[in-house]
């Protein structure tokens, strides 16, 4: 089991299932399988849920697990634990332009794995929350809006394996409101102004 677990570590995610070729893959296709035994619950929205154009607002991803599961960041701090990452990828600038980094969650663990010189390694088990703020385009017209992500790429790892990366689908909904534009903030002034003119 150790031996799998090294494994796993070293290899990109795209080839984590190599590592175990056996279990992921049975698991996978019984019914009930690896997903619904890990996860709970994978759950986006906007805080607020409401806003006027020019206003800024907050993407908040939460993935509830099961436990005896966890999962990482985006990002991990030590660069050869860098295949040990959920990926977000978020949609072009439309009715909502997201802004600035994505914040990994905030209470997560660390542990080193001195086989392969990792000195942090980050994880998270029962719930992860990500979120990346979002300006409403000065543009956008009153109204509901979906937001779909690109992809959500979600790996989730037990005490000894590693499942292959799931794309999860993963959409928000906001209320746009009506009047006019309120000012864009000043941190994001600029990003906004390049989505906009990139239109």
């Amino acid at each position: 089991m150790r031996l799998n677990r090294m494994l796993a570590l070293a290899l990109p995610c795209v080839v984590l299932v190599a590592a175990f070729p056996d279990r992921p893959a049975a698991m996978a296709t019984q019914k009930g399988g690896w997903y619904e035994k890990a996860v709970k619950n994978v759950e986006a929205k906007f805080e607020p849920a409401e806003a006027k154009p020019g206003q800024t607002v907050t993407f908040k991803l939460t993935v509830d697990l099961h436990e005896g599961f966890h999962t990482y960041p985006t990002v991990q701090p030590d660069k050869l634990a860098a295949s040990m990452v959920n990926t977000i990828t978020f949609p072009a600038p439309a009715g909502v332009i997201f802004v600035g980094p994505v914040t990994d969650p905030k209470d997560f663990d660390t542990k080193a794995e001195p086989e392969l010189m990792i000195k942090e390694l980050r994880y998270s088990s029962g719930t992860a929350v990500f979120t990346r703020k979002a300006v409403i385009s000065p543009k956008a017209a009153a109204g509901s809006a979906t937001v779909k992500l690109e992809s959500f790429k979600l790996l989730v790892c037990d005490k000894s394996n590693c499942f292959p990366p799931k794309a999860v689908p993963v959409e928000a909904s906001l209320k746009i409101l009506d009047g006019p534009a309120v000012a864009v903030e000043k941190e994001f002034a600029d990003e906004v102004a390049k989505a906009l003119t990139a239109k």
